[in-house]
């Protein structure tokens, strides 16, 4: 197998790691409970050159301004090196480059992490170990950054709970500032639940310590891990998995006097509940819960919502309150009650608001910035981007929102094609025109609901 930039020395070496891989998993999974101590022995050159195979090559570059292309020159011998400083506890862990990104609502920030490329294939080696481990380990109701799963997963878990359950009261949980808050010695603690191999646990002490470089200064924190490092959301899910899954599915679920599942992708967690009392006291046991492990519930995005289907509570007879069901996210979507063709309600789903707001500025910024570039050029990469958003949002119940933004880039597009001079000639007549010729993709339902997905029914 060919690496995916550059050349590497010697044959390929995936199915020996992917043997390794194997016999690690089916140890983890024969012995639960078990601690792991043995563990990096399994790293060899072998191993280090499909941790590069699988590691980015287009990403920033951190401290170093090393890029991939420049460490392929010498592949095999800087994956020797790098090999024999982590083995040996003489290797070094860089500083981070931290870098803002704005958040979904155009008004904060998140912050990100970027390693150096070396410190990415040295994570990647030791995330790909942990991850054989923990797979046996980590709970259906867990999507977020594993592998064979992902957010379209998640959301139709999701559906499938809420339709089996026909709604419910929806705990919408946010953990505040949840990157920048995990407690390193919690988190060192958690690892050695599961594994005690001392060269895995130096090498995560020493990315945890490692500090964040920004506006040319380092700093050093004992909490938080910065989002964008190749091991941090494998991190995340194994300090979660015993923060929340564990706690929701051992502890929560046989006190519950109703149904009861919850969908988890990374730090962002739906519960949903058949009864208002569970769902309650479900909501005040969590924020004990987080507080015991130094996090806690952001106060405004936290919140329960009444989901239950219209249908139902016409039948339950709720008196006088007409108030309709409400309104909840997950992943960019938000979930609503609708009436399908043939008049019965079921779970509706449609582009959230501010992720449909954020990608019509961005299409207009990049119309404005970009309209004297030559048209094909244009046409390439606004084809590019709304396929991009297509694939992401296109399951069943959206096609509404995908039209919405179809129309309104390709208004966008004229507007900003049409002061390329002060003349503005270009009306809609040779607009349609152009669009014959350059086609702007049209929505599609890339996800669909019918015949069911694979996600396993939550509730079972």
């Amino acid at each position: 197998m060919e690496p995916n930039e550059g050349k590497m020395s010697g044959r390929s070496s995936s199915g020996s790691v992917s043997t390794k891989l194997a016999r690690i998993a089916e140890l983890a999974k024969q012995s639960p409970s078990m601690k792991i101590s043995t563990l990096a022995h399994h790293i060899d050159l072998d191993w280090m050159r499909e941790a590069y195979r699988r590691t980015r090559k287009d990403g920033a570059t951190g401290i170093d301004g090393q890029t991939a292309q420049q460490y392929a020159q010498n592949l095999d011998e800087n994956l020797q090196s790098l090999l024999n400083r982590a083995k040996s506890g003489t290797y070094r862990a860089p500083a981070v480059k931290r870098v803002h990104i704005p958040k979904a609502d155009g008004k904060a920030t998140r912050p990100i992490g970027i390693p150096t490329f070396e410190d990415k294939v040295l994570q990647r080696a030791v995330a790909m170990e942990l991850e054989a481990v923990y797979e046996q380990d980590f709970l259906d109701c867990s999507y977020g950054f594993r592998p064979g799963r992902s957010a379209h997963n998640a959301i139709d878990a999701l559906w499938v709970g809420l339709r089996n359950m026909k709604g419910g009261w929806v705990l919408e949980v946010d953990i505040k500032s949840f990157f920048d808050c995990v407690d390193h010695a919690l988190l060192r603690e958690t690892l050695r639940h599961r594994v005690l191999d001392g060269v895995l646990l130096r090498l995560i002490g020493k990315w945890l310590k490692a500090g964040v470089f920004e506006n040319g200064q380092v700093s050093f924190s004992e909490r938080g891990t910065p989002q964008g490092g190749v091991i941090s959301p494998l991190l995340a899910n194994v300090f979660l998995h015993e923060v929340v899954d564990k706690w929701f599915e051992q502890q929560v679920k046989p006190r519950l006097h109703g149904r009861g599942f919850m969908i988890r992708y990374a730090d962002d967690i739906v519960m949903v509940f058949e009864s208002e009392n569970d769902a309650r006291r479900v909501m005040e046991a969590m924020a004990k819960r987080l507080e015991k492990y130094g996090l806690t519930l952001h106060p405004d995005k936290t919140r329960l919502v009444d989901f239950r289907s219209p249908a139902c509570r016409r039948d339950k007879d709720d008196g006088d309150d007409d108030r309709g069901p409400g309104t909840f996210n997950m992943l960019g979507f938000t979930h609503h009650w609708k009436k399908n063709r043939k008049g019965t309600w079921v779970v509706g789903r449609r582009t959230a608001k501010d992720r449909k707001s954020r990608t019509l500025k961005a299409l207009a910024s990049w119309c404005r910035e970009h309209r004297h570039d030559p048209v094909h050029s244009q046409w390439q990469q606004l084809v590019s981007k709304l396929r991009g958003h297509f694939q992401y949002y296109g399951v069943s119940y959206n096609f509404e929102s995908l039209t919405e933004v179809w129309h309104r880039t390709a208004r966008m597009w004229h507007k900003w094609l049409n002061r390329r001079s002060q003349k503005r000639t270009l009306n809609w007549a040779k607009m349609n025109r152009l669009l014959k010729r350059y086609p702007l993709p049209r929505p599609r339902i890339a996800h669909r609901l019918f015949p069911l997905p694979r996600a396993a029914n939550p509730l079972t």
